[in-house]
């Protein structure tokens, strides 16, 4: 197929809870959503289960019209998914009341510890969505720019989780729209990049604007989903450096999807109330992630610090500038020689940097996780992935970019028994940081799930 042929691609041709967000959101919607402010807090301040959220059914451009039996079907329906959400909001809360660990089921895992900010909601919330959630995947379009994605590189975990729920045979995958949950648009930012700008000669975002706006427009049009709730229940997945972008195509249709993205910097508009961070991860060709897990300790560890990579944005070029092959226990490099080991050498390192590069994430966080060594996270401005049930303070270093001449004092500050609970609790929070195929309960893939459920558990819809 021709460049020119998915340029004019028209999508509608083709036929092919409350508790844990508000204990950690304090977030304020209203019939027409304004999610702008707010800020993290704590679990344990949230003691009202009446759901902050609120959102009044529209319909003022949908062309689908319901006969009133069928109304009244979709009505019941909606009832139920409300009372069903309703009933795991109140479970959660009282799993927090009680400080219990609550399960029908025999747990293969139970979260503990202070790397959560609060155990026993996660674990109620995660047993709820297992038991409830349900996504729907919307049929329209056709492959490559829709349903599917990038299996490999830094941008895979968005073609990752659209193949697993687009497959089928996840639990989450809605059979019929009316007893989903929420909406996905299954939209790959990096295969329009990768198809619609090759060769790539403008950086002008108006194709991508083009094929993202159609097929919101297409699928508003023909269903009711996206109009009765102003598209709050509709999300994407994109770990391209564009995905934020698409929002500009038109801000105020857009304005309350929750956008699930890589690039989660607050000070380019990502709104952790609303929008979803999800870790980068860097999957070579053939493989699931990055290399397997270790649990070697601090005293296998004889670097201290470890870098390399290429100067991309300015927080690197700072850090190449003040460290760059000039400390033996401070190893900072630009390009390794061939014969040197780039995962070799950060599982020698008790801490691993992980600078921002032209945007704020990095596959070298997931890495440094996977090889139980500490992160430490030079970064401005970036909602750190799964920051809604994890307390990323308690098992990573965060450097702010104007103390990165401070990086080895700062580091040789950190005692031996600090180190070594940091340490320990890198090693706790490494099954939230691997790719299953299929996902695995308390994966990476589940906890964007858990994240994208979160948002919709602290929706309540008027019916």
């Amino acid at each position: 197929m021709k460049q020119s042929d998915f340029v004019s691609m028209r999508f509608s041709l083709a036929p092919t809870l409350l508790l844990l967000l508000l204990l950690l959101l304090s977030y304020q919607h209203h019939s027409s959503p304004d999610l702008n402010s707010n800020t993290l807090s704590s679990f344990v301040d949230a003691t009202s289960l009446e759901p902050s959220l609120s959102i009044k059914f529209s319909s003022p451009s949908s062309n689908f019209t319901l006969v009133p039996n069928a109304l009244k079907k979709e009505k019941t329906r909606r009832n139920g998914i409300e009372k069903g959400l309703a009933k795991s909001r109140a479970a959660i809360h009282e799993a927090v009341r009680l400080k219990k660990y609550a399960s029908d089921n025999e747990e293969t895992f139970v979260p503990h510890g202070a790397v959560y900010r609060n155990a026993y909601a996660f674990h109620q919330s995660h047993i709820e969505m297992e038991k409830k959630f349900k996504v729907w995947v919307y049929r329209e379009g056709e492959r490559p720019l829709v349903h599917m994605g990038p299996m490999n590189s830094i941008y895979s975990i968005e073609g990752q989780f659209i193949d697993e729920i687009e497959r089928g045979i996840s639990p989450f995958a809605a059979s019929h729209p009316d007893e989903a949950h929420t909406f996905l648009i299954p939209v790959s930012v990096a295969s329009v990049i990768h198809y619609l700008y090759r060769p790539l000669v403008t950086y002008f975002r108006k194709q991508l604007h083009n094929v993202f706006l159609d097929y919101v427009e297409v699928v508003a049009h023909k269903y009711p989903y996206w109009n009765r709730t102003l598209g709050a229940d509709h999300f994407f997945v994109s770990c391209h450096d564009w995905g934020p972008d698409v929002s500009g195509s038109n801000p105020e249709m857009l304005k309350n999807m929750i956008r699930v993205l890589c690039n989660a910097n607050t000070s380019e508009g990502f709104m952790p109330q609303r929008d979803v961070s999800i870790p980068e991860i860097n999957i070579p060709g053939g493989h699931l992630g990055p290399p397997q897990l270790s649990s070697s300790y601090g005293h296998d560890r004889p670097i201290l610090a470890f870098f390399a990579g290429g100067s991309h944005g300015y927080i690197r070029k700072i850090l190449l500038e003040h460290w760059k092959d000039k400390d033996e226990e401070v190893q900072v490099h630009e390009y390794l020689p061939k014969n040197q080991d780039y995962f070799k050498l950060m599982s020698k390192a008790r801490f691993c940097l992980c600078p921002s590069g032209y945007e704020v994430a990095s596959p070298r966080i997931v890495a440094s996780i996977n090889l139980g060594c500490v992160p430490v996270i030079i970064s401005d401005h970036y909602a750190l992935p799964f920051s809604d049930v994890l307390d990323w303070t308690k098992f990573t270093i965060h450097i702010p970019s104007e103390k990165i001449p401070e990086i080895k004092t700062i580091l040789k500050n950190v005692s031996s028994r600090r180190y070594m609970v940091l340490q320990r609790r890198v090693m706790q929070v490494q099954r939230h940081f691997v790719l299953n195929r299929p996902s695995q309960p308390f994966d990476m893939l589940r906890m964007l799930l858990h994240s994208v459920w979160l948002r919709r558990l602290n929706m309540r819809l008027q019916l």
